[in-house]
């Protein structure tokens, strides 16, 4: 959609990045008020997982128009762009820790910027040298990104979650 809405459609990433963004806001729009919430924590009904699956579509794809639109349009290229969507994270994760930010617009927030920075990153890692990158092959550079997620596996601290349906009829 970030392509079509660029070359289709003629509105640059620019145009595409807010176009993709209205309809975020319009499916999240709806979800709320339909639902009264956002959260993921409350996907237990096919009509609040067609909200769900709506949105992240449109979040995937909002994320793809904007790593094009900084790292192609804003003249930042790959690094400058995973510069910009790892700061982003980092500011996300700031607020997740020492604010009272809502955790749902904290989520969305997250997930929106974790799909640009994949994409610059995998965009660095095996575009050619002249266009920015470091001309990496796709195996290496997948190779060297799953590299890093397991890393990070071993070195953060792993936690179970709690399902939030596991303390109804219990007493506590």
């Amino acid at each position: 959609m970030a392509d079509f809405a660029d070359r289709s459609l003629g509105i640059g990433y620019t145009g595409g990045s807010l176009l993709l963004l209205g309809c975020l806001a319009g499916a999240l729009g709806l979800w709320y008020w339909s639902e009264g919430t956002i959260s993921v924590n409350t996907v237990t009904t096919p009509r609040v997982e067609a909200f769900y699956w709506t949105a992240i579509t449109f979040s995937q794809t909002l994320g793809t128009a904007l790593g094009d639109w900084i790292a192609d349009t804003g003249g930042l290229g790959y690094q400058g762009g995973v510069l910009v969507f790892a700061a982003g994270l980092a500011l996300i994760a700031g607020l997740y820790y020492w604010t009272n930010v809502s955790r749902v617009v904290l989520f969305w927030s997250a997930f929106i910027l974790t799909r640009p920075l994949g994409a610059t990153v995998g965009d660095f890692l095996d575009k050619p040298v002249s266009h920015g990158g470091l001309a990496f092959s796709r195996p290496l550079a997948s190779a060297v990104i799953g590299g890093f997620i397991i890393l990070c596996l071993f070195v953060l601290p792993q936690r179970a979650g709690r399902h939030p349906g596991a303390s109804i009829g219990t007493a506590d």
